[in-house]
C-alpha cells in the first residue's frame, strides 16, 4: 500500500508544499546566480530513473558553462576551478538540489530513494542492479546520503541503496528524511571530487 500508492501521494503533496514555501529562496538564489555568473539559472542533466529510464534532473547551476558535460564531479582533475563562488555555498548546503522538487512533483523522482546516477555512470548502475536499486524511483535524498554521501565507494553506496529497497516503509523514509536534515546542517560527506574519500583516508 505504502510503496505502490501512499509514497507517491506524499511525494506529490510534500514537493508542492516545498515549492510554495521555499519560493522566496528560489527567487533569491535565481537572482544571485544570474548576477554573479554568465549562463542559465538552472542546470539540466540526463540521469537514470526508475527501471533505468532516463530523465532530465534539475539543479541550480553551480558550475561555469565551460565545465565538461556529463562528467561526474569526482572525475574532474580539479573540480574547484569550475565551481562558481555562490555555487560552492549552494553545494555545501545542498541548496542547488531544490529544483528537484519539480522532478518529484512531475513523478520522475521521489523524496527518498537512491540518488539518480548519471546516464554514463555504468559502474554504479551495474552495481545497483545487484540490489534491484534501479527498479525504484531515485530520490532527492536517501540512505547513502546520511551515511557518507560523497565519501562512499561505489560498492558501499550501491549496497546502502539495496538496503533501502529492502526496508522501504513510511517509518524508514521518515528516518532518512530527518537524518538528511541533520547531515545537511553539518555538511556531512560533502567532498568535491571525493567519491571513495572515506576509504582513501582509512588507507593513509
Amino acid at each position: 500500500m505504502y510503496k505502490n500508492f501512499l509514497k507517491r501521494v506524499l511525494d506529490f503533496f510534500m514537493s508542492l508544499l516545498g515549492i510554495v514555501v521555499l519560493s522566496p529562496i528560489f527567487l533569491i538564489l535565481a537572482i544571485i546566480i544570474k548576477l554573479t555568473s554568465p549562463g542559465p539559472i538552472l542546470f539540466k542533466q540526463k540521469r537514470v530513473g526508475k527501471n533505468k529510464s532516463h530523465f532530465n534532473i534539475l539543479k541550480f547551476r553551480t558550475m561555469r558553462t565551460d565545465t565538461p558535460k556529463d562528467c561526474p564531479t569526482h572525475l574532474l582533475s580539479n573540480p574547484d576551478q569550475y565551481i562558481t563562488k555562490i555555487g560552492k555555498f549552494m553545494r555545501k548546503t545542498s541548496l542547488d538540489e531544490l529544483p528537484q522538487l519539480f522532478n518529484i512533483l512531475k513523478g520522475d523522482m521521489a523524496i527518498i530513494g537512491p540518488r539518480p546516477a548519471l546516464w554514463n555512470q555504468y559502474d554504479l548502475i551495474e552495481e545497483r542492479d545487484k540490489y534491484k536499486a534501479n527498479d525504484i524511483k531515485p530520490g532527492l535524498t536517501g540512505l547513502a546520503q546520511i551515511n557518507g554521501r560523497d565519501e562512499l565507494e561505489i560498492d558501499v553506496k550501491a549496497a546502502l541503496d539495496g538496503e533501502y529497497v529492502e526496508k522501504m516503509s513510511f517509518l524508514f523514509d521518515c528516518k532518512c528524511f530527518f537524518g538528511t536534515i541533520t547531515s545537511v546542517l553539518k555538511s556531512d560527506g560533502v567532498v568535491e571530487g571525493g567519491t571513495g574519500e572515506m576509504k582513501k583516508e582509512e588507507k593513509q
